[in-house]
């Protein structure tokens, strides 16, 4: 190695000339922006994940030919996608303008068993739990049995600035219970009477109260039924009530019938979802959803990082490698 060479290795930066510096400093910050960009990047892909991993049901019914079945060609991917991530970020703004307002907000899903209620998890997919919250009761214990039909659904409901969404609901009484003859002629009749008045006085309280029924077709039901015997992942789905309901296709069909024609009031409609189509059942339920609330943008403050205080008495001890979990992947 020459002396010059010595001699220019060995050059402090402060040395260096200015143009060199500068030179420096605009490299270390291209860097910099490739790097956060590409962290970015990994982040939103891995948001993004977690709508597909939703969407392997979806996938494997594809795979089977299952638009063939629905009798009508499935929504386009890219564009259930696109309007499924839109329709998300105005449920956000559902939410802020509810939190804000400090606004009561209700909504039954109703619907024969597989009718696609997963709707559900993609409304809540990105939203607070703490102020959008799914309420999803099991069967009646023997104590509640005995209470006020409605009461064991009171303590569900929400406070101001929350959002419950009822995977079933008080009308289970009007289909369920009425099939299997888990309630008796005069407790079914006492429904019907009190139903109205009990949904009045919500909406009169100022809860925003919304009932939507899933529709679907014996055929359909019967093959997500046969996919739900033949998928391990979904078996769990299938309870011994969704098999003995197929033989009562008829009576849950007059008991649906009668339900929505003496519970689709002025001030509480049903809105019926065509649910054949899952994608098509989503996209349609969450945009009718948000064009039935006032909501608007709420204005935020602008969030400012604080930068972090390093305190020169902290000293960080070391983790016992025993403590980690073992890397396998």
């Amino acid at each position: 190695m020459t002396a010059s060479a010595l001699t220019e290795e060995a050059l402090p930066v402060q040395d260096l000339p200015a143009q060199d510096l500068s030179a420096q400093a605009s490299h270390n910050q291209a860097s910099h922006d490739e790097a956060l960009r590409a962290r970015i990047h990994q982040e939103m892909a891995d948001s993004l994940d977690e709508e597909l991993e939703l969407e392997l049901d979806d996938m494997r019914l594809d795979d089977l030919g299952h638009e063939a079945n629905s009798g009508q060609p499935g929504v386009d991917r890219k564009l259930y996608f696109r309007e499924l991530l839109r329709l998300q970020s105005e449920l956000v703004k559902l939410q802020d303008w509810v939190q804000h307002e400090k606004k009561k907000v209700v909504v039954l899903f109703e619907g024969r068993d597989s009718a696609g209620k997963g709707v559900i998890k993609r409304i809540t997919q990105r939203l607070n739990p703490r102020i959008c919250r799914v309420a999803a009761l099991p069967a009646p214990n023997e104590r509640e049995r005995t209470q006020w039909y409605f009461q064991r659904y009171v303590s569900h409901l929400p406070a101001g600035g929350e959002m419950v969404l009822f995977d079933r609901s008080w009308y289970n009484r009007a289909g369920v219970e009425k099939v299997m003859g888990f309630c008796n002629d005069e407790q079914y009749e006492e429904f019907f009477k009190s139903v109205p008045e009990f949904e009045r006085m919500l909406i009169r309280s100022g809860t925003i109260l919304l009932k939507y029924w899933f529709s679907i077709t014996d055929e359909e039901q019967a093959f997500r039924f046969t996919m739900r015997i033949q998928d391990p992942l979904k078996q769990w789905k299938l309870s011994p009530m969704d098999v003995e309901a197929r033989t009562r296709w008829e009576l849950y069909t007059k008991a649906k019938e009668t339900m929505l024609e003496r519970t689709h009031l002025p001030d509480s409609p049903w809105w019926i979802v065509d649910a054949v189509d899952k994608k098509r059942a989503r996209l349609n339920c969450i945009s009718h959803l948000l064009s039935q609330i006032p909501y608007q943008a709420v204005q935020h403050q602008p969030v400012v990082l604080p930068a972090r205080v390093h305190n020169p008495d902290y000293h960080r001890g070391p983790v016992p490698p025993e403590l980690y979990v073992p890397s396998q992947y």
